[in-house]
């Protein structure tokens, strides 16, 4: 990675997770997935991924969470993460205001959810939506929280589709269109996310160890 990072990815439904890698890693970040922070019951790895993230956030260590990761985050902090109203899947404008992290997304994001989270006690709300209210925030000057999906390139994007072909007939979205979409949109996108998270490792960096 360009900032000297090494990176193990782990797979949280076929991997056990280890508790002293997560609190040990210079940064951790959650990605999304299909399943609710609610559903513990079913997958009881969330259990370990909230504890894990609560223990990097109250210990003052760097954590990002991305669509469900930041869902996660919200929950570990006690915020209640549920169902919401429409499932938002598209490209959709949000406002990050001037967040010194955020502002580089002056165009539209890529959505791809359908829960959302209430704001958890000491977080700060740093980007709203019109469908979803709160599409981010930061906990301290570490924990930053994303509802929308930054990393995804066109080529990502392409193949979510396939994947998600079922998921967009039930909610009437045509591939073709959300094709044409993401020509337009992905890619650039993707390159604003590559300027986010180089922002957020910059401010990360410089707190104290």
């Amino acid at each position: 990675m360009e900032r000297g990072y090494g990176i193990r990815h782990v797979e949280v439904a076929t991997e056990v997770i280890d508790p002293r890698l997560v609190a040990d890693a210079d940064v951790l970040i959650v990605l999304g997935g299909s399943i609710g922070a609610y559903q513990q019951e079913l997958f009881p790895f969330i259990g370990t991924e909230l504890t894990a993230i609560r223990a990097r956030l109250d210990a003052g260590t760097p954590v990002l969470g991305v669509c469900l990761g930041a869902q996660l985050m919200a929950a570990s902090l006690g915020a209640k993460v549920y169902p919401g109203p429409v499932l938002e899947i598209g490209f959709v404008d949000i406002d990050a205001g001037d967040d010194p992290v955020l502002a580089v997304f002056d165009k539209p994001v890529l959505q791809w959810h359908g829960d959302t989270f209430d704001l958890p006690d000491g977080a700060v709300p740093v980007a709203t939506g019109r469908t979803y209210a709160n599409q981010a925030f930061r906990y301290g000057e570490h924990g930053l929280a994303v509802q929308f999906h930054p990393e995804v390139d066109g080529g990502m994007l392409r193949q979510w589709i396939v994947d998600g072909v079922g998921e967009l007939a039930a909610q009437g979205i045509d591939p073709r269109v959300f094709r044409a979409d993401g020509a337009r949109h992905a890619d650039s996108q993707a390159a604003r996310g590559a300027r986010m998270m180089e922002r957020w490792l910059e401010s990360v960096e410089a707190l104290p160890r």
